[in-house]
This record gives structure tokens, C-alpha cells and sequence, in this order.
């Protein structure tokens, strides 16, 4: 299962309305620290090995080997103590009750992770 709220998409529209290149967003896990794994976005390009997903307009990626790990995967954007941003809820989480995580505005904190 994979679920985004109308929120998020349109958030996510918003930022790739207009902009050149990539138009699809990769769902990937960093390490995080203190907090263990958790998964983020990052525009990318399909790989071979990919699971696709179009959800309200907006095409997701994933490796289909992580996807299977972490599913079910729901993204939603709502605002929080740390501002506003994008959480990705999964089987990553089912450990870490009340913990959010996510990412604040698509690659603000993944950008680099694409170069």
C-alpha cells in the first residue's frame, strides 16, 4: 500500500510546477542518527529495479527490494513544532511511537544526496 494525502500532493505540485528536469520523487532511506532509519524524498530518475507509483498526479519511486522492507508507506504535510514539512510514515516506524520524520520541503535536507 502505498497513500498520500491531498496535501501533500498538492504541496508537491506546487513545487515542481515550472521547474525543468526531474518531475519524479524518489522515496529512499538515510541511517538518521540517534533515530535509526528513516525515509526521505529526493527528485531521481526510474531505475530499472524501481516500483512506480502515481498517486494524485504525482509519480513516486522506490526500490521495489526497500518498498517491500517498509511497506506500507503514507506520506502527509502538516505543520509541527519544527514548521512545516512532509511525513513519511512506514513499517520503519512501528518502533518509534511518537517520533515524526520526513522531509521539510522536498530536498532542502536530500538535495545533495543526488549529486
Amino acid at each position: 500500500m502505498f497513500e498520500v494525502s491531498e496535501e501533500a500532493s498538492e504541496k508537491i505540485k506546487q513545487f515542481l510546477e515550472g521547474r525543468e528536469g526531474l518531475q519524479t520523487i524518489r522515496i529512499l532511506m538515510t541511517e538518521g542518527g540517534f533515530r535509526g532509519p528513516y525515509l526521505v524524498m529526493a527528485l531521481d530518475e526510474q531505475k530499472e529495479d524501481d516500483k512506480v507509483f502515481t498517486e494524485r498526479g504525482v509519480t513516486f519511486l522506490i526500490e521495489k527490494a526497500l518498498f517491500d522492507r517498509v511497506k506500507p508507506i503514507s506520506i502527509d504535510y502538516a505543520d509541527s513544532a519544527l514548521g512545516p514539512g512532509y511525513t513519511l510514515k512506514s513499517e520503519l516506524m512501528k518502533d518509534l511511537k511518537g517520533v515524526g520524520v520526513g522531509c521539510h520541503e522536498i530536498c532542502e535536507s536530500c538535495r545533495d544526496l543526488i549529486k
